[in-house]
């Protein structure tokens, strides 16, 4: 399998413009991930590894994010060049900071992770027996204060449970307890933190994904400052060509992804986080629309309504136009992204 990906990945370097290898001819670029180094930041981390920015003529630092929300402030101050973050938190940001606004270039999580999880035990097996549950999340989670379009899909109403305030770390431990009946967050975190390091069987967890009920919206993507874009388009297109490079080599040897993952991040749990890499590429990266538009686009349409979804659950004064959201300007084109 290692062998077919470095041919495959060969072929893709070699369709890519030639580059001076030298240090001071490669254009620097600071990016920023959402999270920590884990499975679902595979592509960067393999177009990185595989020298694809390299071969673009860029010297990109990827640097570990503490958040979506961080990462997209980090971006509009112009600590980092380009973020990937949630394209949800970027619509907010945009509309409560018009000086200032960022625009998605690429789209990698085309279905959200967010979920609601709970457990067999309780008696939770269909979204409506939520109804009077205790649901533990963080008060800035996404999935929460995305509750309102969630509940009225599935036919309860919004106040018809309740939230109890906890920090991300302690949402798994206090639904095995008991404390709360369900929790908000990504799905596949929840569900390997669940799993993985507290041992639950996987045939007591219980999964509702937005994404399966009527929730529109899309996930993390590549932003970047308007202002900044404009003053270094080529750049930004350089970089999604490496980028598309890395994640066509991650969804063909997801082993070996996690391999450049373990090398970023030594301390990696190779088994967990491809188990997290899968359930990403499963859940979130890959779906209809994907094979149909090719990798990092959106649908227009569907982000249409994705904003109105967002502008309605955030309760914003203002509905950006999709123009204003995402950009497929920069993109490498349509043939170079289809999926093999």
């Amino acid at each position: 399998m290692l062998t077919r990906t470095v041919a495959l990945v060969a072929l893709l370097l070699l369709a890519l413009p030639a580059w001076r290898s030298s240090a001071e001819a490669q254009t620097k670029v600071r990016f920023a991930l959402d999270w920590q180094i884990q499975g679902p930041q595979a592509p960067f981390i393999t177009a990185k590894a595989l020298g694809a920015f390299a071969a673009q003529g860029l010297d990109v630092t990827i640097d570990r994010g503490t958040g979506s929300q961080k990462t997209i402030e980090q971006v509009a101050t112009g600590t980092y060049d380009l973020g990937y973050g949630d394209i949800n938190s970027m619509i907010e940001y945009n509309v409560k900071n018009p000086q200032t606004p960022l625009i998605a270039v690429g789209m990698v999580l085309n279905s959200p992770p967010f979920a609601l999880l709970s457990l067999k035990r309780y008696g939770i097996r269909d979204p409506k027996d939520l109804k009077g549950a205790s649901i533990g999340a963080p008060a800035g989670d996404a999935p929460r204060r995305l509750w309102p379009i969630f509940a009225k899909n599935i036919g309860l109403p919004a106040d018809s449970v309740t939230w109890t305030n906890m920090a991300p770390p302690l949402r798994e431990p206090a639904l095995v307890k008991g404390d709360v009946k369900a929790i908000s967050g990504f799905y596949f975190t929840g569900y390997l933190n669940l799993t993985e390091n507290l041992k639950i069987p996987e045939a007591d967890v219980v999964a509702f994904k937005y994404s399966d009920h009527g929730i529109d919206l899309y996930g993390n993507a590549v932003v970047a400052r308007v202002d900044w874009l404009k003053a270094n388009a080529d750049t930004v297109r350089r970089f999604l060509a490496a980028l598309n490079t890395g994640f066509k080599a991650t969804l063909k040897d997801p082993t070996a992804a996690i391999a450049h993952i373990r090398a970023a991040e030594p301390l990696t749990n190779e088994s967990t986080e491809l188990k997290r890499l899968q359930l990403a590429i499963s859940a979130n990266m890959i779906n209809d629309e994907v094979r149909r538009n090719g990798l990092l686009a959106i649908d227009p349409a569907r982000m249409q309504r994705a904003i109105e979804q967002v502008v309605a659950s955030f309760e914003l004064g203002a509905k950006p136009t999709v123009a204003q959201v995402f950009t497929g300007a920069y993109l490498p084109p349509a043939a170079d992204r289809k999926l093999d």
